[in-house]
């Protein structure tokens, strides 16, 4: 069976043409799970969660077309994106109400 030969561009990524059709899948040998992980600047990390909440994750994926690893990596850098920039509006006022506003001591004005 010969298989067709798909362009590998962003767009053919993006809408499935390449990377969704098992045609296209082999298994990978000895894969270096280390070295994996830290091209992709991943860690590994054991966590305990209630069995009704991964049950949600996976509808919530499934219904997305992902899978339910990455969609929890994606709430928690969305949480810890949201947190950092309340904490730096949070300080920002700080220094705002003490007269200490970082940007105005080196000569700039907000």
């Amino acid at each position: 069976m010969s298989k067709k030969k798909i362009e590998s561009t962003p767009e053919a990524w993006e809408d499935g043409r390449l990377g969704r059709d098992e045609e296209y899948v082999r298994v990978a040998k000895n894969v270096d799970d280390a070295a994996l992980n830290e091209a992709a600047g991943l860690q590994p990390i054991s966590i305990r969660l209630q069995k009704p909440l991964i049950e949600d994750f996976k509808m919530i994926a499934e219904i997305n077309g992902i899978g339910y690893q990455p969609l929890i990596r994606q709430v928690l850098k969305r949480f810890a994106d949201a947190e950092k920039k309340r904490i730096l509006r949070e300080r920002a006022a700080e220094f705002r109400e003490l007269g200490d506003d970082p940007d105005e001591s080196n000569g700039k004005v907000a």
